[in-house]
Formats: structure tokens, C-alpha cells, sequence
């Protein structure tokens, strides 16, 4: 059963990283509403950077494309030198953020449990959190794919109750797949979100573990969206260079 036959509404999210200034910004959502189809049947979501995002809040309004954050800082305020907090997001109207991305991990020392400390403060302040996992190459290629993916959820989303993991959506990206033109194989896809899916039932229940929205990020496009879609457990796509022109990305919502 893929997510279009259940209750899990397709994600496509684009995650812009460091591209885009405010002005480009305006420019690209307002081709991007002009190219939604009028019977969208996935969520869509744009995470600029920054500076764009409240630009971005203002060019999507009256529109469903949701505008997220790519990180956030678990104090509400203090000397906190260049971090942005919740209710700065949520002052601009920004309600959604994108946490422990496999380059905040890599260059800007994250880690579970700071992974763990957005994700309370972003559910404490209602915001809708897009938490990232995933393994790197060596990891795999040492058969770890599942122990390290476990071991990320487990203490990424440590203390979290029933009721606040049912808002997360999670986006499985192979670090290996990430920027480097290689996508794993729907059925490499399929396998870790399955395991991911089943993460949930046995942490939680079997209710929530079939309602909650499995995205896979790593060089998806266009021409592979339909593939990676149809298997059963992927519900969506984190998405990061094609999501930088308006084509291409409509080509991944239109799939």
C-alpha cells in the first residue's frame, strides 16, 4: 500500500540550504504558485534561508505552500550569538523547521541530543518539526544503515510522548546520496523507511507508526520522483538542488 492509499498526505519540501537571497526568493514562489495545479494532491513546503524567510511567508500567503526554517535554536533568547530562536520564527509567521540535517551534523557539530533539544523547543512553541536521519557511506558500507538509524531516533527523539512524536515528520537521507548525483534504489529507500516505520510501532504503537510521514532526501529529481514514490512506506521527498528552480520542482510535486 503506497502513501497515496493511505491517510498520509504526500511532502514535498525543498530545502533551499545556502542559495537564494530575499529578492530571488520572491521571484521563484511567485512561479512556483503560478505552476501549482489547481488539484494539488501533495503538502508543499520551501525552506530558504534565513534572511528570505519572511519574505518567503509574505510571497506564499493565500497560497498552500508552507515556508520552514532550516535549523533552530532550543533557548528562546539570551547570548546566543547568531542563533534564531522559536518565537523569532513564529513572530514572521514561519511555524515549520527542518532539524539535525546531515550537514549540520557534518560541518556545524550536531548531534542527537542537540537534535533532541530543538525538537522539545520547537514542539513546546508548536511548531511542526522535519527531523533528518541517515547514515553515511562508511557506516553502510559496514552494515550499520539500520544500527545508526535506530541509534539516531532513539536519542534524537528521547522523552518525546505519543502525542508529540504523532507531529514529526521524519526525512531519511543517506548522506552518501546527498548532493553527489547518487540516489539509493527505491528498494534501498523502501528498506530503511520500512525499518523506520517499524522504529515507530515498537516504540509506540502501530497507529501512529501508519500515520506518520516518511520523507527520503538525496538526490531526488523529477525523473526518479515517480519510482521512489510508488514504494509503500516513502510518503514524500526532502528535496535539495532541484528544489532551486521552479521547473524542476514542480516536475517532483507534478510526479
Amino acid at each position: 500500500m503506497s502513501a497515496q492509499e493511505t491517510t498520509r498526505r504526500p511532502l514535498i519540501a525543498g530545502n533551499w540550504k545556502l542559495y537564494k537571497t530575499a529578492t530571488e526568493t520572491a521571484s521563484f514562489i511567485a512561479e512556483l504558485k503560478a505552476g501549482l495545479p489547481s488539484d494539488l494532491k501533495v503538502d508543499v513546503a520551501l525552506a530558504p534561508p534565513f534572511t528570505a524567510l519572511e519574505t518567503a511567508v509574505k510571497a506564499a500567503s493565500g497560497s498552500p505552500i508552507v515556508i520552514a526554517a532550516q535549523n533552530v535554536f532550543w533557548e528562546k533568547e539570551g547570548a546566543f550569538t547568531a542563533e534564531i530562536s522559536t518565537p523569532m520564527l513564529k513572530d514572521i509567521g514561519v511555524q515549520t523547521v527542518i532539524i539535525g540535517h546531515s550537514e549540520r551534523r557534518q560541518y556545524f557539530g550536531e548531534t542527537n541530543e542537540t537534535v533532541n533539544k530543538r525538537l522539545k523547543a520547537a514542539l513546546e512553541a508548536e511548531m511542526a518539526p522535519i527531523v533528518c536521519i541517515g547514515e553515511t557511506l562508511s557506516e553502510r558500507e559496514a552494515e550499520r544503515t539500520f544500527a545508526v538509524l535506530e541509534e539516531q531516533l532513539s536519542d534524537g527523539l528521547a522523552g518525546l510522548s505519543e502525542e508529540d512524536a504523532a507531529k514529526l515528520v521524519i526525512a531519511y537521507e543517506p548522506v552518501w546520496a546527498i548532493g553527489t548525483g547518487k540516489t539509493a534504489t527505491p528498494e534501498i529507500a523502501q528498506a530503511a523507511h520500512k525499518m523506520i516505520r517499524e522504529f515507530f510501532e515498537k516504540t509506540y504503537d502501530k497507529t501512529l507508526a501508519n500515520t506518520i510521514r516518511i520523507l527520503y532526501g538525496g538526490s531526488v529529481k523529477a525523473q526518479n520522483a515517480s519510482e521512489l514514490m510508488a514504494q509503500e512506506d516513502i510518503d514524500g521527498a526532502l528535496v535539495g538542488g532541484a528544489s532551486l528552480k521552479a521547473d524542476s520542482f514542480l516536475g517532483i510535486i507534478k510526479y
